[in-house]
């Protein structure tokens, strides 16, 4: 599973990568995606994390 960020969407509140560390992190004022696939174990909590977007700027894709 591949996960992106809009870049222009995002409005860099940081919950994503409150939620999931291991996939997100804060670059200045926007996300940004550190992993080219997400971790089988890591699934739930990213898309915990795209789910909860305030601005649905996470997109999941296989």
């Amino acid at each position: 599973m591949r996960v992106t960020v809009d870049e222009e969407t995002c409005i860099g509140c940081g919950l994503c990568a409150e939620t999931c560390p291991e996939v997100f992190e804060m670059n200045d004022d926007k996300v940004r995606v550190k992993v080219d696939e997400v971790p089988e174990d890591l699934l739930e909590s990213c898309k915990e994390a795209a789910e909860n977007c305030p601005a649905e700027a996470i997109q999941m894709e296989d």
